[in-house]
């Protein structure tokens, strides 16, 4: 098949356009969250994206802290930016589980379930009567995940746990940055979002294992050890060598050549070629192909050791320096070897390439309105993952749940609402409310 031919079939299978004609892979999975902020959260949020109908659970009126959290205290009508991510494809609904009535609603929603989700401190949930060791009695079947920073048990146990936290546990922000400078953090919430994807997994491992045994299982999660896992050699280096991994910037130590450089407007641009084809391929793009015969340069290996690659790095980023980012790139389409600029947000947005993928992503929201966000990672060609809406504002799904899920009469939810069992939003502080001017109606899902 010729290259052509496979990438027009690729396009075709996997059309962006055909996406909601599809059905779901998890369509008859049902999830129970009671998360905050961005570890929990991000893990249902992935399952809903495949299909997954989530519960999101939250205390009446303030809700999940992560409705806060907002760059700069910059709200988009209304709701935090992250939130409106984090929360989408799920139905939001606002319980006082502390008390024996929320609790009892709680779990006639796990009867129905087939996974929760959870990453409060460690024992709250045993404690309100809501944890495993209570909601496997009345659903054997049940998968629960408890995520948070350090476990669920072991001398840590009661510490408190933050993204900056787990990548500082972890040793990530130790080998992150330049040599002469301090350590730093990643610039997003790796720890969380990595966190909730590597969960993700675990529960879709014991849905497997369920479906060959019928048997439900407690799954446990640390986020700094999770971190310690992608840690790639940082172990066995210090293992074998007895020397910590340090800080080398931008520039990749098993790999050579790997660095970010500026060209000559100041444009950061990555340049790779990990494979000898590779590296000869740049060396005849700088005009300098005796470097791929240089004894220094000529083997990967060669080129890792520490003076070599310092030489090495040093020609390449002269090279660079005398280029645009346009030069650069038109080269390393011609000759193959790796190369791309850094992008920020504005690029992503107007990239020609992700909008053709459909990962530039058009939520048209009934509350909130239209706006863009990340697509669906995994493209599947048979049950495609997809955005239907985004976040919601506290509670606001409480009466089609209880009605369509449960069961309950319009007289027994007015009884829940009056004890405060279950409740909606407030107006202060932000975040957790409908924008201003909505309607009243648009979004609400009648039973």
């Amino acid at each position: 098949m010729a290259r052509e031919e496979y990438f027009k079939w690729a396009e075709s299978l996997l059309d962006p356009s055909k996406t909601f004609e599809k059905p779901e892979a998890l369509a008859d999975i049902k999830v129970v969250e009671l998360c905050t902020l961005i570890l929990g959260p991000s893990l249902p949020a992935y399952l809903s994206e495949l299909g997954a109908t989530v519960f999101k659970v939250e205390l009446p009126g303030m809700g999940d802290t992560m409705r806060s959290l907002t760059p700069f205290a910059k709200f988009f009508n209304g709701a935090a930016m992250g939130w409106l991510k984090e929360a989408r494809n799920k139905y939001h609904l606002a319980i006082d589980v502390r008390v024996e009535e929320g609790a009892e609603l709680f779990r006639e929603l796990v009867k129905r379930a087939d996974v929760v989700v959870e990453n409060l401190r460690a024992g709250t949930m045993d404690r309100w009567g809501i944890g495993y060791r209570q909601l496997r009695k009345i659903n054997p079947g049940l998968i629960y995940i408890a995520l948070n920073g350090f476990g669920q048990w072991g001398p840590y146990l009661e510490r408190p746990s933050y993204d900056a936290i787990a990548q500082s546990e972890s040793g990530m922000a130790w080998i992150s940055g330049f040599p002469d400078q301090l350590p730093m953090k990643a610039g997003i919430w790796l720890a969380d979002y990595y966190g909730g994807l590597v969960g993700a997994v675990g529960v879709l491992a014991a849905l497997a294992y369920r479906d060959k045994t019928g048997k439900g299982q407690f799954i446990e999660y640390s986020q700094a050890e999770n971190l310690m896992r992608a840690m790639d050699w940082t172990w066995l280096y210090q293992h074998f060598t007895g020397k910590m991994r340090e800080r080398y910037g931008n520039r990749d130590v098993s790999i050579c050549p790997a660095d970010i450089v500026p060209d000559k407007d100041g444009t950061m641009v990555a340049i790779g070629a990990a494979t000898d084809r590779q590296f000869q391929s740049l060396c005849q793009a700088m005009g300098k192909p005796e470097l791929a015969q240089d004894p220094r340069f000529a083997t990967h290996l060669e080129r890792l050791k520490e003076e070599n690659a310092v030489e090495l790095l040093s020609i390449i980023r002269s090279w660079v320096a005398e280029k645009s980012y346009a030069e650069i790139d038109a080269l390393a389409g011609k000759y193959g070897f790796g190369a791309h600029k850094v992008s920020d947000g504005k690029d992503h947005v107007e990239d020609e390439h992700l909008r053709a993928r459909n990962f530039t992503y058009r939520v048209d929201d009934p509350i909130y309105g239209e706006f863009y966000e990340e697509g669906i990672a995994p493209k599947l060609s048979e049950t495609p993952g997809r955005i239907k809406w985004a976040g919601k504002p506290v509670g606001f799904d409480n009466e089609y749940v209880l009605k369509r899920f449960l069961g309950l009469k319009t007289k027994k939810i007015k009884y829940l609402k009056e004890k405060n069992v279950i409740g909606k939003w407030v107006d202060v502080p932000p975040g957790r409310k409908p924008p201003e001017g909505w309607d009243g109606k648009s979004g609400v899902l009648l039973a």
